[in-house]
């Protein structure tokens, strides 16, 4: 089977005065379709850091990543915008959603972005709202809307332009830990109903064990988990 994500030797380091910080030394990493891959480690680890690179919002300083099969080391600020577009999804710890609009609207944005028409674009969005268990949400602005459910709308968001890879930074990061757990596991189920690889970074463990993969990053390398 493709890899979705491949990540080969990736090093990431950062100047700090005469200084040399290495945040990543060599990561190698890979992700399949349907497959949810957990990234734990302490805070300051560089999980965002590896996150950033994997979406292609930051550089490494050495290594290759390919995405759906396309390789995306030297390629042109275009071509990783073209790629973002069309290919990642990405959550973050804040849903960061436009609070003028509703529920719907916000997800359907997402799609049209995507190429999707207006007409599309919102019957999408309301599919994904209810596949999260949002249909009587829909029509609500965030203000409207619990901590749980806009970051649902985040999810629906991210899935809606069809991406091959989800990246997630904490995702249930802002929730009480009733609500994380909720919301993660319908988060997995929408994921793998999609057939969408996710590279999913957390600080709970007790989330992390419920993916397929699990990975520890420390010290800037990554343990897989025994």
């Amino acid at each position: 089977m493709a890899h979705i994500l491949e990540i080969r030797d990736l090093a990431r380091s950062f100047q700090q005065g005469h200084k040399t910080i290495e945040v990543l030394r060599g990561i190698s990493l890979s992700v399949e379709p349907g497959e949810l891959v957990g990234l734990v480690g302490a805070s300051g680890s560089g999980k965002s850091t590896l996150l950033q690179i994997a979406g292609l919002l930051d550089k490494a300083s050495s290594g290759t990543i390919a995405i759906d099969g396309a390789e995306t080391t030297g390629a042109k600020d275009d071509a990783r915008t073209a790629i973002r577009r069309n290919k990642l999804g990405f959550i973050y710890q804040f849903h960061h959603l436009l609070p003028e609009f509703t529920a719907v609207e916000n997800v359907a944005l997402a799609a049209q972005i995507g190429g999707a028409t207006d007409s599309d674009a919102r019957d999408k969005a309301r599919k994904l709202l209810d596949e999260l268990n949002l249909s009587d949400r829909e029509d609500h602005i965030p203000a409207k809307l619990s901590g749980g459910e806009q970051q649902r709308v985040a999810i629906a968001r991210a899935l809606a332009g069809n991406p091959k890879l989800i990246l997630a930074d904490e995702p249930t990061g802002n929730l009480d830990e009733a609500t994380a757990v909720r919301v993660f596991e319908l988060f997995l189920e929408t994921v793998k109903n999609h057939g969408v690889a996710a590279l999913i970074a957390t600080h709970d463990m007790a989330l992390a064990n419920k993916m397929d993969r699990q990975f520890t990053l420390r010290e800037g390398h990554l343990h897989p988990k025994q």
